[in-house]
């Protein structure tokens, strides 16, 4: 019988090939015999380990989701101040499309929302929860900057974890389309974080992506 390693290799093969065809051919064009042939396996396997689209699209996007955290840790801990908005700018720096990662991850995201409103199957798969979890961490981000002094007079960490999140999906789509260059949108969220934490923005750092 396979080992248990053996079944996670064989999910993130299958998984990696939907990334690629998604990121490659956008997201309408994955279907679980496209994802099969992309990663060399059989549509059988695929249909074994994720059932449908729509699971199989969801476990892409936890497996998205588990990259960029890690990433974000590594950035916090590479990072020698320890402050909350340099927590946040590791975030951005994840969260903006600016690199394959990101681009791909974002891509997915947004095209799996869209297409969930008409595809009852997309629909059906816990597809926020992973959005859900990053409010609440950058609301717990939002919090301590609010206990240690760091947060601006007056505001709301939540609210403010809400606004930043919407900022940075809008931000994240102007930079897929065009729209904006990396460094515009850097420069949008360095004047927001400004009004957001008291003091300047760390020394010799004028935004997340700098």
């Amino acid at each position: 019988m396979p080992r248990t390693a053996d079944h996670a290799q064989r999910r993130t093969q299958i998984i990696e090939g939907l990334l690629r065809v998604a990121g490659r051919d956008g997201l309408h064009a994955v279907t679980m015999r496209s994802v099969a042939a992309e990663a060399g396996v059989s549509l059988r396997l695929v249909q074994y380990y994720f059932h449908s689209k729509g699971r199989l699209v969801n476990a892409a996007l936890t497996h998205l989701e588990e990259q960029s955290n890690r990433r974000w840790a590594e950035r916090v801990a590479r990072d020698p101040e320890g402050s909350v908005r340099a927590a946040v700018e590791g975030f951005l720096a994840e969260a903006l499309p600016t690199d394959e990662h990101t681009r791909v991850f974002h891509l997915v995201f947004t095209s799996f929302a869209v297409l969930a409103m008409t595809d009852p199957g997309l629909a059906d798969q816990p597809f926020v929860a992973g959005t859900d979890r990053l409010e609440r961490r950058l609301a717990d981000l939002m919090a301590r900057a609010r206990d240690g002094g760091e947060l601006a007079t007056g505001l709301d960490p939540g609210t403010e974890a809400a606004r930043l999140l919407a900022l940075t999906h809008g931000l994240g789509t102007d930079l897929l389309t065009g729209r904006r260059t990396p460094q515009d949108a850097s420069a949008v969220l360095a004047y927001h974080l400004d009004r957001v934490f008291t003091g300047a923005s760390p020394a010799g750092r004028t935004g997340p992506h700098d």
